[in-house]
């Protein structure tokens, strides 16, 4: 189901139009749609225009006695298709403005986009057709270079395609509501929050349409500029934390793989023209001693925004099972974001395979929960709150083990390596390349270093292959995370080691 979301306040002369052709738009191009428009305290005969409408197209209008203003209309429907569909990961909305400006034409590209597996669609409005006030063209101009979104020219442009899934997880826990701007800065502000949980984000050209525009324009351009100045330092600390969260947490926004790739089994190098290289297997105890603290500092640029810590909390039994028990929390922040999350892993002691998994999240002064039970001898896992179990690969890893398993896994300098054992098997794989060996001054001493380069093939986050992702290791049989970096649009940020600690070690 496609769910074409259009905010409408006064639009009288141009909503029947857009209505109508969005109508023409699937009656050529077969998909199951349905409309969903908001009234936002129109006075000037729309209310009616959108019941004579209502009796003849697939359609629900949700109407404001009073104006509420863009954002609130936007976020109203968005949720409203949320609530509606019992498909979110399937299921997309499109946002689409009603007063003719942009061409519902384009919906064919996005919806295509989005069947072919990206998260989120935006039509660029780079440029325009017909004419317009030379302030408003200025305006539109330069207002998108001060709002920048990684991967996009226009983050401004409102016309937006994206899997509900997406706009779930980016819900906040309460009734707040999630956007905090207006106008242009909503639509900036929606793909900001938008972008942690999407795996790929993709752009259409598209054209503004002033030609067919019915009234005069009631953008007021050096307004929008100062908004867009005021916001642009939320939008970008939004983008600064959440990268940092996405820096302290294991790969998980690998995009779904064919399962009859023929992957390399954990342990092997797997290189993309000469044949495999068999090296001696990871050792299957947990070879790490309980009372072992790393500390890490987090930065952007010259700027400390965050701290995390790693540590083998002790021994435990899971469901009979002897267990080690792993933590790992983040805290951290930049202006109004403050994010307090901490992931704590019960592996087997003998056998190095998640037994249980649990990500407690406090964002914004808000807390939520997971909990997850594995169940490697079984094949399934299961999830607190919900009765159903699900497959898991054979020799499971969550995102906290992760992190102390690729400290047991030999590494050959120049090697390429795949790994499937992330316990949601959708999730995988995760590909790390050897690139070479680097000399560190970290927790206040040198250290002899082996580099990687993680990666998630198609995958979105800290490692997407144009991220440029990397981690250092220490050179020794400890074999320490040293530091872990990637490149973000806005810049690079960094998680580098300032404490190292075990019981009975100086």
């Amino acid at each position: 189901m496609i769910y074409v979301c259009v905010p409408v306040h006064n639009e009288a002369p141009t909503v029947g139009l857009v209505l109508w052709k969005v109508r023409q738009v699937f009656t050529t191009f077969p998909r199951e749609y349905q409309l969903l428009v908001c009234d936002d305290g129109s006075r000037d005969g729309t209310a009616e225009l959108l019941a004579s409408y209502a009796k003849v197209l697939p359609m629900s209008v949700v109407t404001h006695r009073e104006r509420r203003g863009y954002a609130r209309s936007l976020e109203e429907l968005l949720t409203l298709a949320l609530q509606r569909t019992d498909r979110p990961r399937r299921d997309c909305a499109i946002v689409l403005h009603a007063d003719f400006s942009q061409s519902p034409d384009v919906m064919v590209e996005m919806v295509r986009r989005l069947e072919s597996g990206s998260d989120v669609v935006v039509a660029e409005l780079l440029q325009a057709r017909g004419r317009a006030p030379r302030a408003v063209l200025w305006a539109r101009r330069w207002a998108p270079r001060l709002l920048r979104v990684p991967g996009l020219r226009d983050a401004l442009s409102g016309f937006v395609a994206l899997r509900l899934i997406v706009w779930r997880h980016a819900q906040r826990r309460d009734a707040a509501p999630l956007l905090t701007t207006d106008g242009w800065c909503a639509n900036a502000e929606l793909l900001a929050r938008m972008l942690p949980h999407a795996r790929r984000i993709e752009a259409v050209p598209a054209e503004t349409r002033y030609d067919l525009v019915q009234r005069p324009s009631r953008t007021k351009p050096l307004r929008q500029l100062v908004d867009a100045w005021r916001a642009r330092a939320a939008i970008r600390a939004a983008l600064v934390t959440l990268a940092i969260a996405m820096l302290c947490a294991a790969p998980r926004d690998a995009s779904p793989q064919d399962s009859s790739h023929h992957a390399s089994p954990a342990g092997t190098p797997a290189t993309d023209s000469s044949p495999a290289r068999v090296v001696p297997a990871a050792p299957t105890a947990v070879p790490f001693p309980v009372g072992e603290r790393l500390v890490y500092a987090a930065r952007f640029g010259v700027f400390s925004v965050g701290e995390a810590t790693m540590e083998v909390a002790g021994l435990d039994t899971v469901r009979g099972a002897p267990a080690v028990h792993f933590r790992f929390h983040i805290e951290g922040g930049a202006l109004w974001y403050h994010l307090n999350q901490t992931l704590e892993s019960w592996v087997g002691r003998s056998d190095f395979r998640s037994r249980r998994f649990w990500n407690a999240t406090e964002e914004k002064g808000k807390s939520w929960e997971h909990k997850f039970e594995i169940l490697p001898d079984s094949g399934v896992y299961r999830e607190a709150g919900r009765d159903s179990a699900f497959p898991t690969v054979p020799d499971p890893l969550d995102d906290a083990a992760f992190l102390y398993w690729i400290r047991t896994v030999p590494l050959v300098i120049g090697q390429r390596y795949e790994y499937r054992r992330y316990f949601r098997p959708e999730r995988n794989p995760v590909i790390v390349t050897v690139l070479g060996r680097d000399r560190v001054n970290v927790a206040g001493r040198k250290w002899n270093a082996i580099v990687l380069s993680p990666k998630i093939p198609n995958g979105g986050g800290i490692f997407a292959e144009k991220s440029d992702a990397r981690m250092w290791l220490s050179d020794d049989r400890e074999r320490v995370m040293l530091g872990l970096q990637s490149r973000f649009s806005f810049g690079v940020v960094t998680l580098k080691l300032k404490e190292y600690s075990v019981p009975g070690h100086p």
